[in-house]
């Protein structure tokens, strides 16, 4: 994609939602950490109703310590690989409290270092409860880069380091929001809705998808 027709896509994206935030549930960074690694093969939807009760009651590592696995996987059950989660959680909360007086770290390499946290865990909990420029590439965001043109590659890491390089201020704080809100929404596995997005003139992608009967293009 050309640099103008990039500047082009993320002010779009911009207009339509200037103050994009994450759609977990979360009130400081440590529950956002625990969100996050929950999150993993599970929609936000789903871990926002398993969180919602242990948040009530868990704010702190030594919390989720002292209620302990077993209590943990009860609330979380209904969550995709709840068992691994769950012996992670108290893990990372355990190593937390061991290595970093109880907080979270503002470091990718101590991040990272945590059971359970991998390098887009790190990069969402940078971005969202630090404020750092960071790219967090899930399967949406790994799907938009590659389907629009926007930022190819075949790893999650290939995809980051391009959008990286070709995202520019001042949309570089918000940008990972927007395009996984994009692919959630607009820009979908099986079947993106061509016919109702606002950069459809800008992506690479070339069998859009025609509106169904009776529905009309939105205007760009």
């Amino acid at each position: 994609m050309k640099r103008a027709d990039v500047v082009e896509f993320y002010a779009r994206l911009a207009a339509d939602n200037p103050h994009p935030e994450t759609e977990l549930a979360y009130g400081n960074p440590y529950q956002l950490l625990v969100a996050v690694a929950l999150s993993a093969q599970s929609t936000d939807v789903g871990v926002n109703k398993a969180t919602r009760l242990l948040f009530e009651e868990v704010d702190t590592p030594a919390k989720m310590v002292a209620l302990g696995e077993a209590e943990l996987k009860q609330h979380i059950k209904t969550i995709g690989l709840f068992n691994t989660k769950a012996k992670n959680v108290i893990a990372l909360s355990e190593a937390l409290i061991r290595d970093h007086g109880g907080q979270v770290p503002d470091d990718r390499d101590a991040l990272e270092r945590l059971p359970g946290v991998g390098r887009k865990t790190a990069n969402v909990v940078l971005n969202t409860a630090f404020g750092h420029e960071t790219f967090a590439v899930d399967t949406h965001i790994f799907r938009v880069g590659n389907r629009t043109g926007l930022a190819r590659g075949k790893t999650p890491l290939a995809v980051e380091l391009v959008l990286d390089k070709v995202t520019p201020q001042p949309f570089r704080l918000h940008a990972h929001h927007w395009l996984i809100l994009h692919g959630r929404y607009t820009c979908k596995a099986r079947t993106p809705e061509c016919w109702r997005c606002i950069v459809r003139d800008l992506c690479a992608f070339k069998p859009k998808t025609p509106a169904p009967k009776g529905t009309a293009h939105q205007e760009i």
